[in-house]
């Protein structure tokens, strides 16, 4: 099943990544790098890590190792080439500096570079020299894939997104 959305100018292109639903896609990213991506592990130390300086304890997910790759891995199609201090800027957050105001604090820059350094391995991923990383093939195929499934879920429960199907 090959899901089509309509363009301005009358042609029809496929529904990508961007199209579906972060959260939907980020899961079962997640869930396919778990079950069959054995380049794809959490560390040892990922059970006892904080994400970055401005949280308090680690993560309460058990998987969420896998989330984080799976969610760099979209963050990677979604806007290009991207480098690890770029990447450590968006998973940041607010500080708490006890009575004094918040202010920005970068993600932990391990984490991130760990995870890119899998998806590489992997095969999903690229060094493009001064820029950062970006999707291979392989990755964009992952995801192109998943995002079909996920829009042919959505069909199901919403009929009025028929229109964007090709040949029904």
């Amino acid at each position: 099943m090959i899901l089509l959305k309509e363009t301005s100018r009358g042609q029809e292109a496929l529904v990508t990544p961007n199209d579906v639903p972060a959260s939907k896609l980020i899961e079962r990213v997640a869930k396919y790098l778990k079950e069959n991506v054995d380049a794809v592990t959490p560390p040892p130390w990922a059970a006892i890590v904080k994400t970055g300086v401005h949280v308090q304890q680690q993560p309460q997910n058990p998987d969420w190792w896998y989330v984080r790759c799976a969610s760099i891995l979209r963050k990677l199609y979604v806007h290009g080439p991207v480098g690890i201090q770029e990447l450590r800027a968006n998973y940041g957050g607010r500080k708490s500096r006890g009575v004094k105001p918040r202010r920005a604090a970068k993600a932990g820059g391990s984490i991130i570079r760990k995870a890119l350094q899998q998806l590489e391995v992997a095969g999903y991923v690229e060094t493009v020299k001064p820029r950062g990383r970006k999707v291979t093939p392989a990755g964009l195929k992952l995801l192109k894939e998943l995002t079909e499934e996920i829009g042919g879920e959505m069909v199901k429960e919403l009929p009025e997104l028929q229109k964007y199907l090709k040949g029904e």
